[in-house]
């Protein structure tokens, strides 16, 4: 979403309002939506008068839904119970999936910005994140070396790069994770879920290793760094040997055992 002026940069609706931009594209989701959870209520209402349970508590959903919905209120910002979630989710609904809203801000727009300020207090209440960023910034440092970009970051009171922010936000909003794996030719990252444990994290590289799971020699990402990868972080006793029931941390590097 736009967060800045700039005369020379026309905007489609003659004015930046980040929450107006939002609102027409959310109308149009809500709509969508809308009519899936009708077409769903005049399948299930008869039913569920009949006095079947299962009807019923879809319908009760359908209907709480129905009432955000034609207020143009997305799904995802009604407070439901695990069991209402369960029931909702078959329905696979566009507006109740999580969202995070990006801002694009001028270079000087992290502090202080009312287009920004706005944007999130809207966010909140859909208990959506946002991720602000300066796209001009992150064009000119897409161009630079590591070491100009850090220097360039440094000048600007920032520490990482906004698609770094970007990315973090959506694994958290996601519920996702990253684990390594490292040989002597290459280091690999795999995306497990927030939870997962030792075998099914294994089992995102290949069904075998979490059929046959043994156990996991996991080491700490900071202790690989800091005594310089396996064997030294080995010979200082950083290596630990975890079985099924461990869940994993994000950042682990690990090596699998199996037999099949």
């Amino acid at each position: 979403m736009r967060c800045f002026d700039d005369e020379n940069v026309i905007h489609v609706a003659g004015k930046v309002d980040p929450v107006s931009d939002i609102e027409v594209i959310q109308t149009e989701l809500c709509l969508a939506d809308l009519a899936t959870v009708e077409k769903a209520l005049a399948r299930y209402v008869k039913p569920a008068k009949a006095g079947d349970k299962e009807a019923q508590r879809l319908v009760d959903v359908l209907n709480k839904c129905q009432a955000a919905l034609d207020q143009a209120s997305p799904v995802r910002a009604i407070a439901f119970s695990k069991e209402e979630q369960v029931v909702l989710k078959p329905l696979c609904l566009i507006t109740a999936k999580p969202a995070m809203f990006v801002a694009n801000v001028a270079e000087n727009g992290f502090e202080g910005n009312p287009y920004l300020d706005r944007l999130r207090e809207y966010a909140a209440k859909q208990n959506a994140p946002v991720v602000a960023i300066s796209a001009k910034t992150e064009s000119e440092l897409a161009d630079m070396s590591p070491e100009d970009k850090l220097l360039f970051l440094q000048e600007m009171g920032q520490t990482e790069p906004g698609l770094d922010r970007l990315i973090r936000a959506a694994f958290k909003l996601l519920g996702l994770q990253t684990y390594f794996t490292a040989g002597v030719k290459e280091v690999r990252a795999w995306t497990i879920h927030v939870g997962d444990t030792a075998p099914q994290a294994a089992g995102v590289i290949h069904t075998d290793f979490e059929r046959g799971f043994i156990r996991a020699q996991t080491i700490a990402y900071d202790d690989f760094v800091a005594y310089g990868g396996e064997q030294g972080a080995k010979d200082a006793g950083k290596m630990r040997a975890e079985g099924k029931e461990y869940v994993v941390k994000d950042g682990d590097v690990m090596n699998f055992l199996f037999n099949v």
